[in-house]
């Protein structure tokens, strides 16, 4: 073979053996080396590289290598980027293969070098390059873990999403408003199968076995001043599909329903006082076991006999309570995707005003340190506001300056944006025309909806989110 043609096998068997001799080294400078000398030019050198790198850790992978190992060759691939002689993309396909084959225990620990890096990655080399394989990456991640048993490694993904994306990433804002409607509260819902109301073990005797759950007579909380029996259970888990899709608040009858339910529950909650002791003592003895950890529950239980167990427990009380002032701050809140049927009238305005008073009292009311949790909810739902205004205006740099008041009247209201989608009905495809919207975006809005009213406002949303500062009445009107 004449000097300086490139042979992709030979150079292939270099470049591996030049990674393993970068394994031993815990040194670049190997493949460095080979990389200079090789003849080819720097696409086929790097592509063969790329190769080689990964058919090393397929090695590993086959000879159950330690997690080390996996990420000692990560790290030469690092430097390999920096260097020059690597795809940027290649450590990222290293770490989707590695995690991709282990378990989820080693899986831990390689994310734990993902997040101990996360700076590398938001570097100019690596960025552009690796977001959308550290974006899929996460996914995959989170479609093997389970909710409920590995919530905490399911909130390091999306710490570590929050920390490697800007604020502004679309992909990571539910900006059409969207609700999780597959979250479905599942309880018994045939009255006929209820085991409340009846007699159960209400006397014990010596000697009986005590079903996990059962509290003893010293810890029994004080009797509630309303039955607990199937209706009230019934209508106390109906409230769950109103939070898990608050837009069906917006129906006549199902406001009704709402309000009736609601109602019941909160004077459950405010005929059942707890007091410090009651509501804390079984939960320290639970953590100091637990080595003082935080335990969370990531779904509801719905079980009967536990019934009087939640109602006893401050922070299922709390859980439900916040459920109630996050609903309403929706439903009071000016969000860009809302139709506009989706307003209150004046008397639901007045009803969820008095409840949310109700709702404050019930938190404050609430040990331990109920004064200070319910300030702390309150001070973090007037912080949302602000975002959702964010949301609203189009996602502007947080770090402009603030725009005077002048400018700021020109800027399109969620309301104007309304009133121009009620009168362009079917007409909005030629506005798009005229915003020189591309046919892809235009395509898109309309396989999100059918109703040509929600379109023609997606369409004025959407240049919105395009345009930021500058999407002023005076500019569309100029269109």
């Amino acid at each position: 073979m004449s000097p300086g043609v490139f042979n992709l096998v030979e150079s292939r068997e270099k470049f591996t053996a030049a990674t393993n001799s970068a394994l031993s080294s815990r040194s670049c400078k190997p493949l460095t080396s080979v990389f200079t000398h090789l003849p080819g030019n720097e696409t086929e050198k790097k592509s063969t590289l790329d190769q080689a790198l990964r058919g090393v850790l397929v090695e590993q992978i086959v000879k159950h290598a330690d997690v080390d190992d996996h990420l000692s060759l990560i790290y030469i691939s690092i430097d390999g980027v920096t260097e020059g002689i690597c795809s940027a993309t290649t450590p990222f396909v290293l770490l989707g293969d590695v995690l991709d084959c282990l378990p989820l225990d080693q899986c831990d620990k390689i994310f734990s070098f993902v997040e101990e890096n996360v700076s590398t990655w938001k570097s100019n080399s690596f960025y552009s390059a690796g977001k959308n394989y550290l974006l899929r990456m996460c996914n995959d991640l989170l479609r093997r873990l389970s909710k409920s048993q590995n919530t905490v490694f399911c909130g390091r993904i999306q710490l570590f999403l929050a920390r490697l994306f800007p604020l502004s990433e679309k992909s990571g804002l539910n900006l059409q408003s969207q609700f999780n409607l597959d979250n479905i509260t599942v309880f018994n819902k045939n009255e006929q199968e209820s085991t409340l109301g009846q007699q159960s073990t209400e006397v014990k005797e010596d000697g009986m076995e005590v079903e996990e759950g059962e509290m003893g007579d010293e810890e029994a909380p004080a009797p509630c001043s309303i039955p607990i029996d199937y209706n009230l259970y019934r209508k106390f888990w109906t409230l769950q599909d109103y939070f898990r899709n608050p837009v069906q608040c917006y129906d006549k009858f199902s406001w009704i329903t709402f309000v009736k339910y609601s109602d019941e529950t909160l004077a459950v909650f405010k005929s059942y006082k707890l007091d410090d002791t009651q509501a804390s003592k079984r939960k320290l003895e639970e953590m100091r076991t637990a080595g003082g950890e935080h335990v969370y529950f990531a779904k509801f239980l719905t079980s009967e006999k536990l019934m009087d167990l939640q109602l006893s427990d401050s922070n299922f009380r709390r859980h439900i309570l916040l459920q109630y002032l996050i609903l309403f701050q929706y439903l009071r809140g000016q969000v860009k995707f809302k139709s506009s049927n989706c307003v209150l009238n004046d008397d639901q305005t007045a009803w969820m005003e008095e409840t949310t008073k109700l709702v404050y009292q019930l938190l404050r009311e609430t040990p331990p340190d109920g004064d200070k949790f319910a300030a702390m909810v309150e001070h973090i739902l007037n912080t949302e506001e602000n975002w959702n205004s964010w949301k609203n205006e189009g996602l502007p740099e947080l770090c402009q300056r603030k725009v005077g008041p002048s400018i700021q009247s020109k800027l399109v209201t969620n309301s104007q944006m309304d009133e121009i989608a009620a009168k362009l009905g079917g007409q909005w495809r030629a506005l798009a025309d005229h915003l020189e919207m591309k046919a892809a975006e235009i395509r898109e809005i309309e396989s999100d909806s059918e109703d040509v009213e929600l379109q023609a406002k997606m369409l004025l949303v959407a240049w919105q989110d395009r345009e930021g500062p500058q999407a002023t009445m005076e500019s569309l009107s100029l269109r």
